[in-house]
């Protein structure tokens, strides 16, 4: 009578476990971000940027409850000497220089973006990169475009 209890009262624990964590994974899958949202918010900026001027832009790129963030989506501005001007993820990186930056992989992705947007106004730079919102090193894909003096982009994880 006991065992059978004990058997029960665990089984029905694991069946608690199991039905609250799924909708959790479920819920952060259907977060993430689509390629579309990202080249959006690219846009949004871009148009923001030449309308504030890049000292109102890079405040309200780096509110992190601001209209620049949504969900795992944020800014990054670089100007094309590799120089951050701007980060939604980490605004303390604004100013420092990243013309070196590489990613997990050992890419360099700063140079990648000043390269491919010389000659056309926006690309796709794809790299490895730690997810704050999963904590996990993943495929990120940036679409990035170049206005005048600055890099503007985006980025989302793999599905």
């Amino acid at each position: 009578m006991i065992r059978r209890t004990i058997r029960r009262t665990a089984s029905l624990v694991a069946i608690t476990a199991a039905l609250l964590t799924a909708p959790a994974a479920t819920s952060f899958a259907a977060d993430r971000a689509s390629p579309e949202q990202a080249k959006s918010l690219v846009a949004d900026a871009v148009a923001y940027l030449k309308a504030k001027g890049p000292e109102e832009a890079t405040k309200a790129f780096q509110d992190p409850k601001g209209s620049f963030r949504r969900g795992e989506l944020y800014v990054f501005v670089f100007d094309t000497n590799g120089r951050y001007v701007a980060s939604g993820a980490n605004p303390r990186l604004a100013g420092s220089e990243a013309a070196d930056l590489k990613d997990a992989e050992g890419k360099p992705i700063v140079q990648a973006m000043i390269t491919e947007t010389k000659d056309k106004p926006s690309a796709v730079i794809d790299y490895v990169w730690l997810n704050r919102q999963s904590n996990k090193v993943e495929h990120k894909h940036s679409y990035v475009t170049r206005d005048g003096n600055y890099i503007v982009g985006a980025g989302t994880y793999d599905q």
